[in-house]
């Protein structure tokens, strides 16, 4: 593989990942919560691993997933894009979405710790890999009771050489903080873009050094700059006119004109110094904090190395972030 052009460190753990990852979710095909799609549409699982093996030519080596993607299918074509460069990489996963996989329907929610361990023990399966990176519970808004439990277990994991550190994908500072407090946590995966930041939780992630994983880093794709105001998303599609109610960024199937009009005031600082739109947007992360990583989603080679390339233009400058504060009346 060749030289990353930058990392991070995967928050204390001394874990050193590529400054972006890759998010996993959109190769893991299509999926449900009843009648509501949360997967990316249909993929095609040979430009998947293409995709991934770009990646790797283009120095990323950090992967983040989860079991409940495609009821397990991200997993396992992660594993099998990998295969031969497990030492090399870093790959992070979920738990606590309860599946049915013959369906791809998810079905519960479980975070006990008997559950934990089934549900790490089928992942290890499918990732075909003997211990996982990261593991992060993914379950936003569990009580700070239940997660006693959960922190528990996942340093018993660790102690036993099933997983090499552990966070909490939520955005709320408090509960990032509660997770903190175990001695082998080290991230927080938390959505955070140009759009949408976040400064409480950057200040909870700089005060326990932790990694600030950033999903969404490109508001579920509306930061492409490929949509119009009449673009359609597909019905299978997590954006499509069937949407989850928390879905911001694209509406009725369509993309939100208020965010079209964030978009159009903030293009041109994004796209200085010949940046792409992609780019400049992951540059803005890199800015706000040294404890940022994104992690955008693709679907194919070109959309990775459009996003690896931003590793070579780096942060946007701090009078870039402050313009563009201005801009989005965020000053």
């Amino acid at each position: 593989m060749t030289q990353t052009p930058f990392t991070r460190d995967l928050g204390r753990s001394g874990i050193e990942i590529s400054a972006m990852g890759l998010g996993c979710w959109a190769i893991g095909g299509p999926f449900w919560r009843g009648d509501v799609p949360v997967g990316w549409g249909d993929v095609d699982d040979n430009e998947s691993i293409a995709a991934i093996h770009k990646a790797l030519d283009l120095g990323v080596t950090f992967f983040d997933t989860a079991d409940v993607y495609g009821t397990g299918h991200s997993e396992e074509v992660l594993a099998r894009a990998l295969a031969g460069h497990r030492s090399d990489v870093v790959i992070a996963t979920k738990f606590s979405n309860v599946f049915d996989e013959a369906t791809r329907q998810i079905i519960g929610a479980d975070a006990s710790p008997a559950y934990i361990r089934r549900a790490c023990a089928a992942s290890l399966k499918r990732l075909n890999t003997d211990y996982i990176d990261l593991y992060q519970l993914h379950n936003g808004g569990l009580s700070l009771e239940e997660a006693v439990g959960v922190r528990e277990t996942l340093e018993a994991l660790m102690s036993e050489g099933k997983i090499r550190t552990y966070g909490w994908s939520t955005d709320d500072p408090e509960r990032a903080a509660f997770f903190a407090e175990g001695p082998n946590c080290a991230s927080v995966q938390n959505q955070m873009n140009v759009f949408s930041d976040a400064p409480e939780m950057i200040a909870v992630c700089e005060k326990f050094n932790l990694a600030s994983i950033n999903r969404g880093p490109l508001a579920m794709g509306l930061l492409s700059g490929k949509y119009k105001a009449d673009s359609e998303l597909a019905g299978n599609d997590v954006r499509g006119e069937n949407a989850p109610s928390w879905m911001q960024y694209f509406k009725e199937g369509k993309p939100n004109p208020l965010f079209l009009e964030k978009l159009a005031a903030i293009r041109e600082i994004l796209t200085a110094d010949e940046r792409s739109l992609v780019q400049g947007a992951l540059g803005w992360l890199w800015a706000r904090s040294s404890k940022t990583v994104p992690i955008p989603g693709f679907r194919t080679a070109a959309q990775v190395e459009e996003n690896a390339k931003a590793m070579s233009f780096g942060p946007l400058d701090e009078a870039q972030l402050q313009e563009i504060d201005l801009l989005l009346d965020r000053a």
